[in-house]
């Protein structure tokens, strides 16, 4: 094995003190403690023991309503009395915005559906015996 130069012997000191740091990081972190100012990272910058502020996310005061609403209706349902809250829910989501019309499918086009369906029923089952 041939005898390491005094480069790779730097190289592998500095290596290891690395080594030894993020083990350090390593171990405060799992234990709960934050003592990682001042600790290098290996890239020239410093680890700083500020954590980042999370900015909170707002609700609007309509969608809490909906929210409530939809609670009061979910109670009401497992007590049996739907018929007195259904109406909160509604107020509830009407809005600045219109409700939007709800799509429906033509006769014909249900028609196309139902003989397709039926059509892969009948070559399944052929298929089948």
């Amino acid at each position: 094995m041939p005898t390491p130069s005094i480069a790779q012997l730097q190289r592998a000191i500095a290596i290891s003190e690395q080594i030894e740091t993020l083990k350090a990081e390593l171990k405060s972190v799992l234990s709960g403690g934050q003592s990682t100012e001042g600790v290098s990272t290996g890239n020239g910058k410093e680890a700083s023991a500020e954590p980042k502020a999370k900015s909170r996310r707002t609700m609007s005061a309509s969608a809490r309503a909906r929210i409530a609403a939809a609670q009061k209706l979910r109670w009401a349902k497992s007590k049996g009395e739907v018929a007195e809250t259904t109406s909160e829910v509604k107020s509830a989501k009407k809005g600045p915005k219109a409700e939007k019309k709800k799509r429906t499918m033509s006769p014909e086009a249900r028609a196309r559906i139902v003989a397709a369906q039926k059509k892969r029923w009948a070559a399944f089952k052929k298929a089948k015996k």
